[in-house]
């Protein structure tokens, strides 16, 4: 499996999740669970799981950050929060 990847952090009810979209792979997407917490996951804590997940962030990555809602077009919607960034394999 050689290339890059997109690695998603979103939080829904309190809890932070990372995981890799291994999309038309077939693989599972590997994944990690920051438990319940009420601030993001900073970026070394991000590095280090994806590190433990076997990926590291490539050269040129930046996070960047989307706003959704839990229920589509309900401004009273709870918020999700979900940032992106590129990943590739560790090599070894």
């Amino acid at each position: 499996m050689a290339g890059t990847f997109t690695a998603q952090l979103a939080t829904r009810g309190g809890r932070w999740h990372l995981y890799v979209a291994l999309l038309n792979t077939g693989e599972p997407w590997p994944d990690h669970d920051f438990g319940t917490r009420t601030t993001v996951p900073t970026r070394a804590e991000r590095s280090r799981a994806l590190n433990a997940l076997g990926y590291t962030l490539t050269d040129d990555a930046e996070w960047t950050w989307v706003e959704d809602s839990e229920v589509h077009d309900d401004p009273a919607s709870p918020v999700l929060l979900i940032a992106a960034t590129r990943v590739r394999e560790v090599a070894g």
